[in-house]
């Protein structure tokens, strides 16, 4: 099956769905990403945050698809913002992942206490991007006014703003802001997961207008949620540990949402946050080393 690609601003192309890892347990990651693989999947979203860099790296090297066939992203945390650091921040990436090349290296928060940190952390991405060590540069979890001011210090437009959207979460006014920019709106948690796993009282896959959009299709929820995301023109990154889960969020381009669908889902917006509100990541309460390769 040929998987739909997404053309980012500077020309580089992103399989429509992805392999997410966030939370994925170091000693899981590695199957769950040949498994990915092997289905079909061509592209996997990984952070220096999450742990499971190394492990990425040995599902990729495991799986038998050949390295230039797939679209490895992964993320810098705060703790290696700045010039130096940043650029470091990549020695360890890739040396995890046991590549030369990252496809997309992204930063993971925008860190609005230590916003110079940030802007040098940004800085030392467009270096990497000038000197072909990376393919594409972008960030994560930023705001319209992070974005504004990054652009105002900056001179290469993020590729991509990876953030929290899901039926119950959609940031319409950011996916607005990252599209006049030219900046692809990729979904972490696209099918909610950030809902379920955080003890909240209403979880995506049990909503009963999701339900009844995947009945009508002889689909899952989650099949629903993806196909949803990626027919509005986003990058999707589900993540799943098993192989039978793995292979059904892939499973999603064999049918197509109608216009009153879509907008039903559009709908279900409540504009509650599951994950942690952006100013509140500070390098006093998120603080993580990052170990070296």
């Amino acid at each position: 099956m040929t998987i739909p690609l997404l053309t980012l601003n500077n020309g580089v192309e992103l399989p429509a769905i992805g392999l997410g890892v966030f939370q994925t347990p170091p000693d899981e990651t590695t199957d769950a990403v040949v498994a990915a693989l092997q289905t079909g999947y061509r592209h996997i979203d990984t952070a220096a945050a999450y742990g499971n860099e190394r492990e990425v790296g040995e599902g990729i090297r495991r799986s038998g698809v050949p390295r230039d066939e797939i679209f490895v992203e992964t993320k810098v945390w705060i703790n290696d913002f700045g010039y130096d650091a940043t650029l470091h921040a990549f020695d360890k990436s890739a040396g995890k992942l046991g590549v030369e090349t990252i496809d997309l290296l992204i930063l993971h928060q925008a860190l609005p206490s230590h916003f110079d940190l940030t802007i040098a952390a940004y800085q030392a991405l467009e270096k990497l991007l000038a000197d072909g060590r990376v393919r594409s540069i972008g960030v994560s979890n930023f705001m319209p006014e992070h974005l504004a001011a990054l652009r105002e210090q900056t001179s290469v437009v993020p590729a991509v703003n990876q953030i929290e959207l899901h039926p119950y979460f959609q940031q319409k006014e950011l996916q607005r802001v990252d599209a006049e920019l030219g900046i692809l709106t990729q979904a972490w948690s696209p099918i909610g997961g950030i809902t379920f796993y955080r003890d909240s009282e209403k979880s995506a896959l049990e909503d009963p207008t999701i339900l009844g959009i995947a009945e009508a299709h002889g689909k899952s929820a989650a099949q629903v949620m993806l196909r949803w995301g990626i027919q509005e023109g986003r990058s999707v990154i589900p993540k799943s540990t098993k192989p039978e889960r793995i292979a059904e969020n892939f499973e999603v381009f064999d049918f197509e949402l109608t216009a009153d669908e879509v907008a039903a889902i559009d709908a279900l917006d409540t504009g509650q946050r599951g994950g942690p509100e952006p100013e509140a990541v500070t390098l006093e309460t998120f603080s993580r080393e990052i170990p070296e390769a």
